[in-house]
């Protein structure tokens, strides 16, 4: 497939549902009861729909440019900070994939009937950097190819286990089982308490008693993040200028549905206990199916959807940033080799490298007893990176606002230019808010030293913005 393939309108919502949605979280949410419903507020209202409306302006804007958020803000700033912008987005995005590899690799030894494997890092390891490379494998087919693998996997791999769990809750309500996040058993301070009568109410706030309880929020954010990674897809559209804001939008409404009736639909069916004592999704799925008696296949096919599910978003990530590291070693600031594709426009010597780093960390769980600790520093350390991502990006758009008002815009946020301001005040707030929290360890993680730890995660952060500076300086050269 060449240049000149066309997104359609659908198939850029698919992707970008594909790359924002997944249902790894719901457990987590649905362990948070009524409150979850503050929490998913807190995302949508102040980091979401702020994303998805600066994404669609300034994709519309800057339609005509490649490497969709990296020429946002090079746009603003220059392509030394487009550069660190899509370095950031593109490092978090390789640290991030032993943690969705390690998800999918656990998903599928319960479709094939092995869940004792999910506990064996030589499986884990092994079939993770399989997975990879059959993904990267599929993004070197190019685009035609990218888009039909990842809309079926988002449609049967989320959207359908999405729409299962919301059927089964509405026929456990149906026969006249308890709702179980409206009936707690039990005190659990930051969802429940008890009343003057005695009786166990949840809550609607969550009680805060420290910054660990509170750091759930950071992680739920970024649980709402992706929304303008396919904007470097753009120019592969027809009509961007406005098929691309109507794709945001509609794909940043699928997320909030999908996250919020999954999670109450499990929170529903397995009481807050249950859902804590579960390793995840296909646990959850596990009680929720013996609950109703089904046999124990339909599990298998369910874990076989949901990790198709899985895949179709490593394809879309894959097939994302790297678009943007592309346009940055065209311009000059990587070596040559990093700028060249093959027959079908792909990055290919950037996914292939991509590719080296992401076997090496997932080697990391062959040779390892315990990754849990490691891996939750890196992916705490590469949040803190994606969310630097979003100060630049809603930086460039106050920017653009005030020193560009003129730019044409063919979608514009609401409320003109001090509207617009205002929604990308309104999610740089939640954003410093969110990377301020993310420097305290959860209550529930197991950490000897939090100020090793807030070292760790604040050293590594810097030190990690601090690499395309280095670079940008030794290449800028290149392209002459």
């Amino acid at each position: 497939m060449n240049n000149k393939t066309i997104l359609t309108t659908l198939q850029m919502t698919l992707l970008t549902g594909a790359a924002v949605i997944s249902l790894r979280g719901l457990p987590m949410m649905a362990m948070e009861g009524l409150t979850i419903f503050f929490f998913i507020a807190f995302a949508s209202i102040l980091f979401l729909i702020p994303t998805a409306l600066i994404s669609a302006e300034l994709g519309s804007a800057l339609s005509d440019k490649e490497g969709g958020i990296y020429a946002w803000v090079k746009e603003a700033f220059g392509e030394k900070w487009g550069f660190l912008e899509i370095w950031l987005l593109w490092a978090q995005n390789v640290t991030w994939y032993p943690v969705i590899l390690g998800f999918v690799c656990v998903t599928l030894s319960y479709a094939f009937g092995k869940p004792e494997f999910a506990q064996n890092g030589f499986y884990i390891g092994i079939a993770g950097i399989l997975l990879y490379w059959t993904a990267t494998l599929i993004t070197f087919k190019g685009n035609a190819i990218i888009a039909k693998v990842v809309d079926q996997g988002f449609l049967l791999g989320t959207c359908l286990p999405g729409i299962v769990l919301v059927v089964i809750a509405i026929v456990w309500i149906a026969k006249g089982h308890p709702i179980h996040f409206l009936n707690p058993s039990e005190v659990h301070h930051a969802i429940a308490y008890v009343n003057d009568a005695g009786q166990i109410v949840p809550r609607f706030l969550p009680k805060v008693t420290g910054m660990g309880d509170i750091a759930f929020l950071a992680g739920l954010v970024l649980l709402f993040a992706g929304v303008e990674v396919h904007a470097i897809n753009i120019t592969k559209m027809q009509k961007p200028k406005t098929q691309f804001p109507i794709a945001i939008l509609i794909a940043s409404i699928l997320c909030i549905v999908i996250f919020s009736l999954g999670s109450l639909s499990i929170a529903t069916v397995i009481p807050q206990k249950q859902i804590g004592l579960t390793a995840g999704l296909m646990d959850a799925f596990k009680i929720i199916f013996t609950n109703f008696n089904l046999p124990s296949w339909i599990l298998n096919i369910m874990a076989l959807l949901v990790a198709f599910g899985s895949f179709a978003g490593i394809i879309s990530w894959t097939a994302g940033p790297s678009r943007g590291m592309l346009k940055a070693a065209q311009d000059g600031m990587l070596p040559k080799v990093f700028a060249k594709t093959n027959e079908n426009g792909i990055e290919k010597n950037i996914l292939l490298t991509q590719g080296v780093i992401v076997s090496l960390l997932m080697s990391v769980y062959i040779f390892m007893d315990s990754v849990d600790l490691a891996f939750f520093l890196i992916t705490t350390v590469t949040a803190g990176l994606y969310l630097f991502v979003y100060i630049l990006m809603y930086i460039a758009a106050i920017y653009l606002k005030i020193k560009k008002p003129d730019m044409p815009r063919p979608y514009s946020m609401p409320g003109g230019k001090a509207g617009g301001i205002l929604i990308a005040l309104v999610g740089l707030a939640a954003v410093l808010f969110a990377l301020g929290v993310s420097f305290f360890p959860p209550s529930d993680i197991p950490v000897s030293s939090p100020k090793i730890y807030v070292a760790l995660v604040v050293f590594g952060t810097i030190g990690f913005s601090l690499i395309p500076f280095g670079l940008h300086y030794r290449y800028k050269g290149s392209k002459k």
